[in-house]
């Protein structure tokens, strides 16, 4: 038999569901209630307790009831996430505000145009962080696993070769910065010849 369940969430402790509960209870009677107190929006789905305890429980054929979209959380991609999934197990979901409801067609286009929005919202994080990348590199910052190289080593291929600190940045894979710091290192003292060492003694 299926179920009709309502999900009410609150960001901060000082806040109530009482009048998310109200909104709902107006237009459906739920069977049951699952609600997460004081929980922001941008945390995951599966680390609320209320939202993944009612992910566990819905099975084919349940209705799942929001006031508003953002109460299964502000980021774009997280919603699509959790809408798919209670979509996979068969469950239709309704948003009040909205008018979001899966089982109709303007609900199947809504779902379509938050695709698109979560779609947008990948492509400007990959492009945040791209930027971020590039602007490590610009300063000469390490990125991913910390490399380990010899400043001596690096110092003395550029010299023995004659290259640039771009073509020795490119030949060791480091940034034009570091092969500036490799070159301005401290040099090792030079080993004394045999009879300059006897002289020394």
């Amino acid at each position: 038999m299926s179920s009709v369940i309502a999900y009410v969430r609150v960001s901060t402790d000082d806040q109530t569901t009482e009048n998310q509960r109200r909104q709902i209870e107006t237009r459906h009677k739920v069977d049951k209630w699952f609600r997460d107190d004081g929980v922001s929006g941008s945390i995951p789905a599966a680390q609320r307790p209320g939202l993944s305890a009612l992910l566990a429980y819905v099975r084919e054929g349940d209705t799942v009831i929001v006031s508003a979209i953002d109460r299964l959380g502000r980021n774009t991609i997280d919603v699509l996430s959790t809408v798919d999934t209670l979509k996979t197990k068969g469950v239709s979901v309704v948003s009040l505000r909205e008018g979001f409801d899966l089982s109709t067609p303007v609900g199947k286009a809504m779902m379509g145009m938050l695709a698109v929005l979560a779609e947008l919202e990948r492509e400007n994080i990959k492009a945040r962080q791209m930027a971020g990348i590039e602007r490590a590199k610009a300063e000469g910052k390490a990125l991913g696993r910390e490399k380990v190289i010899d400043d001596a080593a690096v110092a003395k291929w550029r010299q023995d070769n004659a290259a640039s600190i771009k073509q020795t940045a490119t030949h060791w894979g480091i940034s034009t910065a570091s092969v500036k710091r490799a070159c301005q290192a401290p040099k090792p003292p030079r080993e004394l010849s045999g009879a300059r060492q006897e002289a020394q003694i």
